[in-house]
């Protein structure tokens, strides 16, 4: 099956269908979302979260991205893998980011990468771009600058915010990304924005009129259960499900019923 190509995601925004992206973590998981016919896989720093128990995304190291991403991409034959940049391995100097960027190709082998920010990163992205590596945008609630940005709340609730982040995705935009994340924004304002710019919009927590979505697997699954965002829909409970199979598992070894006799190798 081949992969996804960029020039057929910027037509999906012109003639449907909406895109599709999920996050996956590591290989087995990697797998099913692909066959599922996902359209893009993020390797998302919030890794760091579902996965390795950090209270945030900022303390994903640049090492952490580039191990996990390896894992999805071999488990992965048609979506494009999308790694995120993670704190502090872009954001000092261009030459910082398209080094990280470059890692997450060569060693993880990436089919791209994504960063958060808008105006104030543009130069990032267009070095990175110039650098012939894809870039996905990311803008709104952006969880690596949250704290600066006054917590997890909706972004651009007002029209002087409104306004910055139009202004934001024009520059991602002419930076030279190739799709662009809004996180946490007003529906009517995540809808002028996806008719604002030519490039593919993809929403969480931004209302139906973006040209696709995005949720973490594990949200999505019902496999992490610190905090449920509210834009969350959980199609699964494998966490309980989980649950049940592991005790599952324990009685029947302190009974004696498992092995049994199908389980067994004889003499």
């Amino acid at each position: 099956m081949p992969k996804l190509s960029l020039l057929e995601l910027a037509q999906r925004k012109l003639r449907g269908p909406k895109l599709t992206m999920l996050t996956a973590y590591d290989y087995p998981t990697a797998r099913v979302v692909d066959r599922a016919g996902i359209d893009l896989i993020l390797v998302g720093d919030s890794l760091g979260m579902v996965c390795l128990g950090y209270p945030d995304t900022v303390s994903v190291t640049l090492d952490e991205m580039v191990h996990h991403t390896a894992a999805v991409a071999r488990g992965t034959e048609r979506a494009l893998v999308v790694a995120d940049l993670p704190f502090l391995s872009y954001q000092v100097c261009a030459e910082d980011a398209v080094r990280s960027a470059g890692r997450l190709l060569k060693q993880g082998r990436a089919d791209c990468v994504k960063l958060e920010g808008g105006r104030t990163q543009a130069d990032k992205i267009e070095a990175i771009v110039r650098a012939g590596i894809p870039v996905m945008g990311h803008i709104g609630l952006t969880p690596q600058t949250a704290t600066q940005l006054g917590g997890f709340k909706v972004q651009g609730r007002d029209a002087e915010a409104a306004r910055a982040l139009e202004a934001d995705a024009k520059a991602v935009e002419a930076a030279g990304a190739f799709a662009l994340v809004l996180e946490c924004v007003p529906s009517t304002l995540a809808a002028r924005i996806t008719q604002a710019v030519s490039i593919p919009t993809i929403g969480i927590g931004a209302g139906g009129r973006c040209d696709g979505q995005v949720l973490v697997l594990h949200d999505l699954a019902g496999l992490f259960d610190r905090f449920t965002p509210k834009f969350v829909k959980r199609y699964a409970d494998l966490g309980r499900a989980l649950a049940e199979a592991v005790e599952a598992f324990r009685q029947e070894v302190e009974d004696g019923a498992f092995p049994g006799e199908e389980h067994t190798f004889t003499g």
